[in-house]
């Protein structure tokens, strides 16, 4: 119960720095803790005034690992995304409630489209772990059902220094060459 207690804080945050809850919150979902404890904490701040609105939470699950999208428990999940590689989610009452009560959403993406979103993650500088990115990846398969004037907070859960080796499996670039370390041999290649 502690975890969810500290883990709510997070919301807290994102009012403070928004000025409000935002629109929607899409959030990667492997045993629920973090969907049920943003939920709490998006709760606890409205019913202070601390913000005028509730978000919409869209939780997204890996579609080799989906038992809350899919309604049943997943004997050998399997995804690429490790950290939400959960067959049997701890918090999944709270995180269903959270999804009705907030008229939100949950629903899969393939291991190629979490993928393809922490790519266009690292393009921007974030680097994060493969579950994290499901967040990203869910809302660009979703877009069509938000408001382009939307407020739209996508959770990143882990940097992904928690997963070095997805980052080398799924480099696009060719900087695998033994490099004499030198700052003009660096630079050079780096092309400075």
């Amino acid at each position: 119960p502690y975890r969810l207690e500290g883990q709510k804080t997070a919301a807290f945050e994102i009012i403070e720095n928004l000025g409000n809850a935002p629109d929607w919150l899409c959030i990667p979902m492997g045993n629920a803790g973090n969907i049920s404890a943003y939920w709490m904490g998006f709760q606890e701040y409205f019913n202070a005034n601390k913000s005028k609105q509730l978000p919409r939470m869209m939780g997204f699950q890996a579609s080799g690992s989906a038992p809350l999208v899919e309604g049943k428990s997943i004997s050998n999940p399997e995804t690429i995304a490790t950290a939400i590689r959960i067959g049997n989610p701890v918090n999944k009452e709270k995180a269903l409630s959270a999804r009705k009560s907030s008229n939100g959403k949950f629903s899969s993406v393939t291991d190629s489209e979490i993928i393809e979103a922490y790519k266009i993650l690292g393009k921007e500088g974030i680097f994060c772990e493969p579950a994290s990115a499901a967040s990203v990846a869910g809302l660009i398969k979703n877009k069509n059902r938000i408001k382009k004037e939307s407020t739209i907070v996508c959770v990143l859960t882990g940097n992904g220094l928690k997963d070095p080796d997805c980052a080398i499996k799924n480099n696009d670039a060719v900087f695998r060459k033994n490099v004499e370390p030198s700052l003009k041999n660096i630079t050079k290649i780096l092309g400075y």
